[in-house]
């Protein structure tokens, strides 16, 4: 019974309810995603950079992808992330922040993605589930297209393939190893 008293005591003590507190109010604010998007355009407005995605948890874990026209550095993703950790309170809002390129591994999302990457193997995975794998020949604002080289017992068929963005599920570059 001693023990169980002590234990109720303990929990009341001053220090607990401050610490309960903080921890209740941090968890409490949720960072917006618009403010996550709007501090990655204006520290990368002036550079080939660019954002792919932004996602903010309910636990304020942010996950920032950048991707840009010439080539990501970690030194890019190190500054990013500083300078928005520089604009946020940890007193206010504990956060968790993970900048990174978008990978080899990850499909395009945006059209400026396709553009860079005409002339690479891709493979287009259709809202029917159906697969095309060829070269990505041209993007723009509405669509790409790629042109699948097929071989059936030694006979060569080209086919270029036109997709609007709204037709696919994802597109990932082939990986050749």
């Amino acid at each position: 019974m001693q023990a169980r008293d002590d234990l109720w005591r303990g929990l009341w003590s001053p220090l607990l309810l401050k610490c309960t507190f903080l921890t209740e109010t941090k968890q409490n604010k949720m960072i917006s995603e618009q403010l996550i998007k709007d501090l990655t355009a204006q520290h990368l407005e002036g550079t080939d950079r660019f954002a792919v995605s932004v996602a903010v948890r309910s636990d304020n874990r942010i996950r920032i992808f950048i991707d840009s026209d010439t080539h990501v550095l970690i030194e890019h993703c190190i500054e990013l992330s500083k300078f928005i950790e520089g604009q946020l309170d940890r007193e206010v809002e504990d956060f968790e922040l993970n900048v990174s390129s978008s990978g080899l591994d990850q499909p395009y999302k945006l059209s400026r993605q396709y553009i860079k990457n005409i002339g690479r193997e891709v493979s287009v995975l259709l809202k029917d589930n159906s697969k095309i794998e060829g070269t990505l020949i041209s993007a723009d604002e509405q669509g790409f297209g790629v042109k699948e080289i097929t071989k059936i017992k030694k006979v060569i068929t080209e086919n270029t393939h036109t997709f609007l963005y709204s037709d696919i599920k994802e597109t990932k570059e082939i990986i050749k190893i």
